[in-house]
């Protein structure tokens, strides 16, 4: 999708800081860290949300996971981390494209937001 930011991000037309590149993924540093480890996670191919990617291409849902959790394990993440993945505008998505962050490198606290 042109005017996406993580499409253009993740094809290497908008500067990051990389974590890691994959085939079908990308994850990258937020750029207004919540936490100490803070990187988001997004697949290569446009998706809206979570919801829709889950519909369309549930073993690339599981991908991500998947490398959100060698994300945590690389950054020592081994006292705890969260995974979140933001839903539509109530749930606190504000880029258009699904991407999970992990947090982690302090304690979280609950209810979160």
């Amino acid at each position: 999708m042109a005017d996406c930011l993580f499409c253009s991000i993740a094809a290497g037309d908008i500067p990051s800081d990389q974590v890691r590149s994959g085939e079908r993924t990308y994850a990258f540093r937020d750029i207004a860290p919540v936490a100490p480890t803070h990187v988001l996670v997004v697949p290569r191919q446009h998706y809206r949300n979570a919801a829709e990617l889950s519909r369309e291409d549930p073993g690339l849902l599981a991908e991500l996971v998947a490398e959100a959790t060698s994300i945590a394990d690389e950054a020592g993440l081994a006292g705890g981390y969260r995974l979140v993945f933001n839903t539509g505008q109530e749930g606190g998505q504000t880029v258009d494209h699904v991407h999970v962050h992990v947090l982690g490198g302090r304690t979280m606290t609950w209810p979160p937001g």
